[in-house]
């Protein structure tokens, strides 16, 4: 936060709640998607479908 405002940034003192030093799995940071093509080329049947995920079962309550 000083070096933003040294740098003459104009930021709250609330921003910090708002900011999370963790790094997440799911949170990609750097616009990069991997894909491990091979693998998804696998799951293709041979017509080149993916399969449909199992139906959940449905549960009826009256």
């Amino acid at each position: 936060m000083r070096q933003l405002r040294a740098a003459g940034r104009d930021l709250s003192d609330e921003l910090p709640a708002h900011i999370s030093p963790a790094h997440s799995e799911n949170v990609n940071f750097f616009g990069v998607i991997t894909v491990d093509v091979e693998a998804e080329l696998a799951k293709l049947d041979g017509g080149g479908w993916r399969p449909l995920r199992p139906a959940a079962a449905q549960t009826l309550s009256i």
